[in-house]
């Protein structure tokens, strides 16, 4: 799968992001150059994992008819250590429906393996970022 990022000219420091037939719009904040038109890319990495948590839940959820009714995730950021190498994401995950304790724990422990948490906590990573040659 290719996700092209593609500056809006028009803009300060905005930029389309096209995943399939889908668009979203990037930006920083003004204190960063920008004019807050979009998210920024740490919060589209963030986001990322809680949507991971919601849907994997549901998945699971009634994959195994479990009556799950709403789901929720926030996602709470500490960023004050990422310089230092530690970039700390808090997850609540509000469960609504006739759920038992039990299942109320079941999907938290199928949350708390989603996709996306494996990438982050346990996969290593590779990029490799190379220019393009110049157009002619």
């Amino acid at each position: 799968m290719t996700i092209e990022v593609v500056r809006d000219r028009s803009q300060k420091m905005k930029h389309s992001v096209h995943v399939r037939q889908h668009a979203l719009a990037v930006d920083e904040p003004a204190g960063n150059g920008g004019e807050d038109l979009g998210v920024t890319p740490h919060e589209l990495y963030d986001s990322a994992l809680g949507a991971c948590k919601a849907l994997t839940t549901l998945w699971y959820a009634r994959r195994k008819q479990i009556p799950v009714e709403d789901i929720r995730v926030t996602v709470e950021r500490d960023d004050s250590e990422e310089r230092s190498g530690t970039y700390r994401l808090r997850v609540m995950l509000e469960l609504g429906g006739a759920l038992s304790e039990a299942q109320r724990q079941e999907l938290l422990n199928v949350a708390a393996k989603c996709p996306v948490h494996k990438l982050m906590t346990q996969v290593k990573t590779e990029v490799v970022t190379e220019l393009t040659p110049p157009a002619e």
